[in-house]
């Protein structure tokens, strides 16, 4: 049975806003439970999770913010965009909303570099994370593919191309990175559009798109974040995706030890929207599993 999606306008409409270093972020809150923080990708926001957002609110407490530069949040111009001040926004959403329980982190794409660099900070006792779940994430930035708009927003001319960015370029590049058979409607590609151009937002695509030099430059930190024991990980991945599907799903295994792995076929970039009910099923399977699964994965460390 199909899972029901919030509309855009009414996912705007329940939305709230709070200051990050002087930018005003809009974040969503929902039920009750162990927190769960979710991190969207680029370029979209965190309505991508509208259809998963109804069915983990019934058991969990979850998170959300469209990230500096991202959806509905501030999209300042002159500034130096960086995922570590993002990991820096998440941990302030959560001080902002007195967590202080253990969060677990369910993240996507550029999400999933966020989450990396918090897990690198829990094992710095720098933060509390106690479990993260990957989808189509680039990892491993030796495993990482880009596609030419997204090469052309790193040129030198990136500020061009960003700022002649439309509608028209943001469809040839998505229907390149779904399944063939789970491709966007025209109404959730206005809606894409939508958040990208809020605020201004293709002025500053090309600086948003520096996160992909910036995976390469932490890669060390960020892989062994992954590599360290203690807390459960999963990574759940849309096969045919050209940017980080199987390719990424064969590199993690070799790199990270006992890897808990779920290979979608058939869908692409966007598993949670593509095949949300798979994807809900595994999520709440890596859930249910008691911590001595985990315990005994990590035994032989």
């Amino acid at each position: 049975m199909p899972m029901a999606e919030i509309p855009l306008c009414v996912w705007r409409t329940r939305g709230q806003s709070f200051s990050f270093r002087g930018q005003s972020i809009r974040y969503w809150t929902a039920g009750q439970g162990e927190p769960l923080l979710l991190l969207h990708g680029f370029p979209t926001a965190s309505w991508d999770w509208r259809y998963l957002w109804g069915p983990l609110a019934q058991r969990f407490r979850l998170i959300a913010c469209d990230m500096l530069g991202f959806g509905d949040s501030a999209k300042p111009v002159d500034h130096l965009y960086s995922l570590m001040e993002q990991a820096d926004l998440q941990q302030a959403l959560l001080a902002e909303l007195k967590v202080d329980q253990p969060v677990h982190l369910l993240a996507h794409d550029y999400g999933g570099s966020v989450a990396q660099e918090l897990l690198a900070r829990h094992h710095e006792q720098r933060a509390n994370i106690a479990s993260c779940v990957f989808l189509n994430s680039g990892l491993f930035p030796e495993s990482c593919r880009m596609l030419l708009i997204q090469k052309l927003l790193l040129s030198r001319l990136g500020w061009l191309v960003g700022r002649s960015f439309g509608r028209d370029d943001l469809v040839r590049s998505v229907i390149q990175v779904y399944g063939s058979c789970t491709q966007p409607s025209e109404s959730v590609l206005d809606d894409f559009w939508s958040l990208i151009a809020a605020n201004r937002g293709t002025r500053i695509l090309h600086k948003l798109v520096g996160y992909m030099p910036e995976r390469r430059l932490h890669r060390e930190r960020w892989v062994g974040a992954m590599q360290h024991e203690g807390v459960p990980l999963r990574l759940i991945n849309g096969v045919v995706d050209p940017l980080s599907g199987a390719h990424m799903v064969e590199r993690y295994r070799q790199l990270v030890p006992e890897p808990d792995t779920v290979q979608l076929q058939g869908i692409g970039h966007y598993p949670h929207t593509e095949a949300p009910v798979q994807v809900l099923r595994h999520y709440l399977a890596f859930r249910e599993q008691p911590l001595s699964c985990f315990q005994q994965k990590v035994a032989w460390y």
